[in-house]
């Protein structure tokens, strides 16, 4: 089991810096983080603006994302919004997808210490959908 995105399986997280960069609704963003955080909305200027904050400030992009008006249905979409970006990001970047595909068989587990139990797992604790939806596209890539 891989229980943390970090160290050589930090190219896991969505705050991993991409070597090519992914494009969602035709705007470019540099890691996967970003894009997600700007799909919240659908107001244009503030998901430019997103796409705008340095690669390396992945964090701060998150925090904006906490002060947008947030689409109509998000919690419904926001799960195939991520698999979606997390293919993206796989399929366009060979040495990633490779890293990935590397993984196999181990269960990925998005472990952290800030409380996130819907997407990861926090003290035993959570849903750990983004490790899923890396384990699903792992699933589609190795066919």
């Amino acid at each position: 089991m891989i229980d943390r995105f970090d160290g050589t399986y930090r190219f896991l997280s969505n705050f991993y810096v991409l070597p090519k960069p992914i494009t969602h609704d035709g705007i470019i963003y540099p890691t996967t983080e970003h894009a997600f955080v700007a799909a919240k909305t659908l107001d244009f200027k503030k998901r430019f603006e997103i796409s705008k904050i340095p690669a390396t400030e992945a964090g701060k992009a998150k925090r904006v994302g906490r002060t947008l008006v947030l689409r109509p249905e998000w919690e419904k979409a926001k799960t195939r919004i991520m698999y979606e970006l997390v293919l993206l990001k796989f399929v366009l970047n060979q040495d990633l997808r490779w890293k990935l595909l590397d993984t196999y068989p181990s269960r990925l587990v998005e472990g952290n210490t800030w409380g996130d139990t819907y997407w990861g797992v926090c003290q035993g604790v959570g849903q750990n959908k983004l490790g899923s939806i890396l384990e699903i596209v792992r699933q589609q890539l190795l066919r």
